[in-house]
C-alpha cells in the first residue's frame, strides 16, 4: 500500500492520494489503492471525488480541473471538504449501528 503522508491541508492533498486514501480506508472494495499513483493528479482526484459522492453521497465541493492546476491547493478549501467526508461518513456511520 502506497503510504500517505498528512501533514498539512494543503500540499499533503496536492496529488489526490490523501483523498484516495481516506476513502478507500471506508470502501475498501470500490478501488484497489495499491494501483494508484501520485502522478496521476487528475485520476486520483477524479476516483476520490466519484467515489466519494457514489458511496457516501458526499457531494464534490473541490473542482477537479482547479486541483489539477494549482501545485498547492487552498487548505481552507481542502479543510471544509474533509470536513463534509468525514460529516457523511459519521452519519453513515451512526444509522448502521
Amino acid at each position: 500500500m502506497l503510504n500517505v503522508r498528512v501533514e498539512n491541508f494543503s500540499s499533503s492533498w496536492s496529488d489526490g492520494l490523501a483523498f484516495c486514501a481516506l476513502i478507500h480506508r471506508h470502501f475498501p472494495d470500490a478501488f484497489d489503492y495499491d494501483q494508484l499513483s501520485p502522478n496521476d493528479r487528475r485520476g486520483n482526484f477524479e476516483l476520490a471525488f466519484q467515489v466519494a459522492e457514489d458511496r457516501a453521497g458526499v457531494v464534490p465541493l473541490l473542482e477537479v480541473d482547479d486541483m489539477v492546476r494549482m501545485k498547492r491547493p487552498d487548505w481552507k478549501c481542502v479543510f471544509t471538504y474533509v470536513q463534509s467526508i468525514y460529516r457523511h461518513l459519521h452519519e453513515r456511520q451512526q444509522q448502521s449501528t
